[in-house]
């Protein structure tokens, strides 16, 4: 079937949903100071046919941080063992209508792989509108899935620095901003409070609808973009919390037709504990 891009209706997926070729994968992330169980409350209720896209299994097992981007060989495996091959269009959602799908969506783009969708208001929408869920596990047939030549889309903490200290891109927090700021405690422990030298600031929910939790319109988000200082004249790295948020950030760049951008996977989880990494705190002017 034809791609539709990277983000589809709850009416077009209620259609398509026995389609072949479409696999729907629930990709929802609950940090721990939620007291909340993602996997539990899959097996609870889920759309049905949609397989547990678990973020802590498709990662990096030698990284002491938790879903951080995977070896090529663990991506591969963890993949085709959802029942996805080189031909699927996955269709990605999470929980609170979008909080952690939109890293299903940047992972797969960072190996070179682009028939991955975003449900526009998650879960969330699905129930709102009356329909159906499943309840149980999914285990679809092992598919083989061979991930392609990766893209620039990836940031490590160096590469980040470098850009704090010498400039040639912008960095874009998706943090609240008392965290960024370092006026509300952060949830991660350990973490100093601030942000990384240099950075601006968007929430990543400015990019929703408050009610629906679906994404605004294109032109309102590339407002929402300027407004939070950033240029077009120059590329962006875009940090969060632990790179879940940032890759909301991502999402709605490319949708207002922007890639140039990498998002760095570490966030602050990685840069607020690193003592040796250089923290700022307060407004940019």
């Amino acid at each position: 079937m034809t791609y539709t891009g990277p983000v589809v209706s709850t009416e077009w997926l209620a259609a398509n949903l026995k389609t072949e070729g479409v696999r729907v994968a629930d990709a929802t992330v609950h940090l721990p100071d939620t007291g909340r169980d993602a996997r539990a409350e899959y097996l609870a209720g889920h759309i049905p046919g949609a397989v547990f896209f678990d973020l802590a299994r498709v990662a990096d097992a030698n990284n002491p941080l938790p879903r951080k981007f995977p070896p090529r060989e663990t991506f591969a495996r963890e993949v085709g063992a959802l029942g996805i091959d080189n031909n699927t269009h996955v269709i990605a959602y999470d929980t609170p209508g979008l909080y952690s799908a939109a890293r299903v969506w940047w992972l797969f783009r960072q190996y070179g792989y682009d028939r991955v969708s975003i449900l526009d208001g998650g879960l969330k929408a699905w129930q709102a509108e009356g329909r159906e869920l499943e309840q149980g596990d999914v285990t679809p047939k092992p598919a083989t899935f061979l991930p392609g030549k990766e893209r620039d889309l990836y940031a490590g903490w160096r590469d980040v620095l470098n850009v704090s200290g010498n400039g040639g891109a912008q960095i874009l927090d998706a943090r609240t901003p008392g965290r960024f700021a370092g006026t509300e405690t952060d949830r991660y422990p350990g973490a100093r409070p601030g942000h990384i030298p240099g950075s601006r600031n968007l929430y990543w929910a400015e990019l929703l609808n408050k009610e629906t939790r679906k994404l605004l319109p294109v032109e309102e988000i590339r407002k929402r973009v300027e407004d939070a200082g950033i240029s077009a004249e120059q590329p962006l790295v875009l940090s969060c919390g632990s790179g879940l948020t940032a890759c909301i950030l991502a999402l709605g760049l490319h949708l207002s037709g922007r890639d140039d951008w990498r998002v760095y996977d570490g966030s602050w989880d990685e840069w607020g504990r690193n003592h040796e990494l250089p923290v700022q705190t307060g407004v940019p002017d």
